[in-house]
């Protein structure tokens, strides 16, 4: 893959890929992510900036990741929109399918804009749910009816290979990426954030 030349949506992961997406322009991921929503990988619409304590720029709202749907819509920077949509079409959708002999059909969230600081510190740098550059993904749904937690889930024998394959393999998409083994903050979900360069626990 030529490192000079702009990120495509079939671009394969891997470090290349992960570099070029946080090299983008605002006006490059726009346009990218306009492609995404074209060719289904994700409906979003974009949202209106606001001011206050944490104001918004250039956000959109995320109804769904075409065939996988979320357990409702939520608030996306342009980084965090696209990379969220390169992430179910390449690697969770495929893994689900590898890991669990099912498709994904949702995906379960805590949410994704808080105008907060990094764990409610006050002394704390504004997270990165400030900003709306960070999704805590909770559980998946899968085709076949199953329900499974990122809590639950990660003790199962069953599910463990699959959660982990999940976590590992979003280090390409994300700036960083955090689970249960991280802290016992994330014990019940996974944080997908864009700060950082591919650090993922």
């Amino acid at each position: 893959m030529n490192p000079l030349a702009p990120l495509a949506l079939d671009d394969p992961p891997g470090w290349l890929t992960s570099f070029k997406l946080r090299r983008l322009t605002a006006d490059q991921c726009a346009s990218l992510l306009a492609e995404a929503n074209r060719r289904r990988l994700i409906a979003s619409r974009p949202v209106a900036d606001s001011e206050g304590s944490c104001p918004l720029r250039n956000v959109v709202r995320v109804a769904n990741f075409g065939s996988v749907q979320l357990s409702s819509s939520f608030l996306a920077s342009c980084p965090l929109a696209l990379s969220s949509a390169l992430y179910i079409e390449q690697q969770a959708k495929p893994l689900t399918r590898q890991l669990m002999a099912s498709d994904l059909r949702q995906i379960d969230h805590l949410g994704s804009f808080a105008c907060r600081n990094i764990y409610h510190r006050q002394q704390a740098r504004r997270s990165e749910h400030a900003t709306a550059d960070a999704l805590d993904v909770s559980g998946f749904r899968l085709a076949d009816g199953r329900r499974v937690s990122v809590l639950q889930g990660w003790r199962s024998e069953t599910s463990h290979p699959w959660l982990v394959a999940l976590l590992s393999s979003s280090c390409h998409y994300f700036g960083n990426a955090l689970g249960a083994e991280y802290n016992a903050a994330h014990a019940n979900h996974f944080h997908f954030g864009m700060r950082g360069q591919g650090f993922c626990f």
